[in-house]
């Protein structure tokens, strides 16, 4: 029998960026609030110098990631294949511990825009009968950016955004981005400083007639203090960002903007090292009860609660539902059920440069750091004529430089040895990158369910992937490919290389591409293609909420984390105004 825990008004399952805000939420609500976290517990102090600064602990052996040998999740490109573990995080970084993700992403921060968040209302009245392909499974959210804005605009205070807004209430502003949904506020900070690598994409992108502007970055250019009281001091370009805790504390985090306010509360409190297996529903159905959890010491725990919210990593969302038996497993044989369904990526490209006679020092660099344009987002230009739906921004950043992973040399060079050595020394500082990151639409056969053959350590099953890339997808990726090698022809490098997808290529999780995940626990209007309504709580209990990327019926251009925020502070107030005063469910289906 299970340890029975004394009862709590809310358990969080998770304590990354959208669990810290709820709990700050719950508590300000009055609420008593538990939050139960997986891993290790983890504080401003783990970030101090020189402990990030460690590129073969953290850039190359992942050490604030999760372990595959803990939980890991089976991959295969169709229905056909036989699913294989990954062994090793390559194609995406779960985090791991107290923080998440959220303590060691880039800290590139955007908003979704209007249209991304309606977008089969803008594919409806845009596109041509028939045009879209008959296997698309594309959703609105339900919500819309005016209803989000504000929240937008919180989390982007809570996290001292730094940048240049484009479109203040109507206004546009110059050197922003003209093509962003309109803002209430200027961004809280001004952008970070210029690189060589801003100055000649810039320079580049404005001669071919676009719109370049700074990256929104949660790496702050300034000295900020945040609603919370937390303190953040101005980015210094030391290089170590993507996948490393900020030591300089200039990164947006849960450490550095929410949990220690959260953990000053005297409502609160958190366990680590304790993983939730089951969310426990009520005898009647209507309802769940509690989480069933191991604790460090190997111990199945029972902990009662009035709520339940399920704020982990969206693979992990998905996953716990499924073992919980909440809600109805997605089968794409007859389209029917929803938990699994609507499971998207993402499609990205880059190519290389090299110049001879420009320097760009990579050990000086920031990972919200760059110049972007989005004049070919979805709803920027006539993407029926090139043969797709979606978008892509196209951009540049600088670094990050250290010794391992920023090595170029010409294609040809021996992998080692004295010639390796001497191309090494020669490239090195020589080298920009230009990239894209694009929208990944939901398919019917592309999908999340529990894999019949492989089991964690518990006897659990794992969770299955069924994702390869799609015709529509990939022609959207060749014509960003294309824009990117007009921006090349401007900036006329010595010689550059490519790594771009083509038509006929397959989804290879063997290398890095971005741990933009997202679907498979939906948001919507209608309780036959969405798990969540359109305030993330569940369609079939109405005491369990949802937060996160898993409830984003497709995958949009722009990075995640500031619409998984607002989403999160939207879900929040709700909750607050509405459903604590009268629990049931907040929407009836439409």
């Amino acid at each position: 029998m299970p340890i029975t825990q004394p009862d709590v008004d809310v358990v969080i399952i998770g304590l990354g960026w959208t669990g810290s805000i709820m709990g700050l939420e719950m508590t300000s609500a009055g609420l008593n609030v538990l939050a139960l976290e997986r891993g290790a517990d983890r504080s401003k102090e783990d970030f101090l110098y020189p402990k990030p600064a460690d590129e073969l602990k953290y850039g190359v052996r992942l050490k604030m990631m999760q372990r595959p040998r803990q939980s890991t999740v089976t991959i295969r490109r169709n229905r056909q294949e036989q699913a294989i573990p990954q062994r090793h995080w390559t194609t995406f970084h779960p985090g791991d511990g107290v923080g998440g993700a959220g303590s060691h992403w880039t800290g590139v921060l955007y908003r979704a825009t209007p249209n991304e968040l309606a977008l089969k209302s803008f594919a409806d009245r845009t596109f041509s009968p028939g045009f879209l392909p008959e296997d698309m499974t594309i959703q609105d959210y339900g919500v819309s950016y005016e209803e989000l804005e504000p929240h937008y605009d919180f989390f982007e205070k809570v996290a001292g955004l730094s940048g240049q807004a484009g479109n203040i209430q109507g206004e546009m502003i110059e050197g922003g981005n003209p093509f962003e949904g309109p803002r209430k506020n200027p961004f809280p900070l001004p952008p970070l400083p210029r690189t060589l690598t801003d100055t000649l994409f810039t320079k580049a992108t404005q001669a071919l007639g676009w719109h370049p502007y700074p990256y929104p970055s949660a790496n702050v250019s300034g000295a900020w203090t945040n609603p919370y009281g937390m303190q953040l001091g101005p980015c210094n370009f030391c290089g170590f960002c993507s996948n490393y805790g900020c030591l300089n504390y200039s990164k947006a985090s849960p450490q550095t903007c929410t949990l220690d306010a959260l953990k000053q509360r005297e409502n609160f409190a958190y366990r680590t090292g304790c993983e939730v297996t089951r969310i426990v529903k009520h005898e009647k159905g209507e309802t769940v009860k509690g989480v069933i959890y191991r604790d460090a010491d190997g111990n199945e725990v029972f902990q009662p609660a009035g709520m339940v919210i399920l704020a982990s990593f969206p693979l992990s969302n998905v996953r716990l539902l499924l073992l919980s038996e909440i809600g109805k497993p997605y089968d794409p044989e007859s389209n029917t059920g929803v938990v699994g369904r609507n499971f998207s990526y993402q499609i990205t490209g880059s190519m290389d440069l090299y110049f001879k006679d420009h320097q760009f020092n990579p050990f000086i660099s920031a990972g919200g750091s760059g110049q972007v344009i989005d004049d070919f987002s979805p709803d920027t230009f006539d993407t029926e004529q090139h043969g797709f739906i979606g978008g892509s921004y196209i951009y540049t950043t600088q670094g990050p430089g250290g010794a391992i992973g920023a090595l170029r040399t010409p294609p040809g060079t021996p992998q080692w040895g004295s010639e390796w050595k001497k191309q090494v020394r020669q490239h090195y500082g020589h080298h920009m990158m230009i990239g894209t990151t694009g929208t990944n639409m939901s398919y019917r056969d592309v999908y999340l369910d529990l894999d019949p053959t492989y089991k964690d350590p518990h006897g659990d099953p794992l969770l299955r992937m069924t994702y390869d890339w799609k015709e529509n997808d990939l022609r959207m990726t060749e014509f960003m490919a294309e824009r990117m090698r007009e921006i090349v022809a401007q900036l006329q490098p010595d010689y550059h290389t490519e790594s771009v997808k083509q038509r006929g290529d397959h989804f290879d999780p063997s290398s890095y591409q971005s741990t933009h995940i997202t679907g498979g626990a939906i948001m919507g209007t209608d309780p036959k293609t969405s798990v969540l309504n359109r305030y993330l709580q569940h369609w079939d209990a109405h005491n369990l909420f949802v937060m996160g990327a898993s409830a984003f019926p497709q995958n949009m251009q722009h990075n995640p984390t500031g619409t998984v925020a607002a989403l999160t502070y939207w879900s929040a107030q709700h909750i607050r105004e509405r459903y604590l005063d009268n629990p049931g469910p907040l929407m009836s289906p439409s």
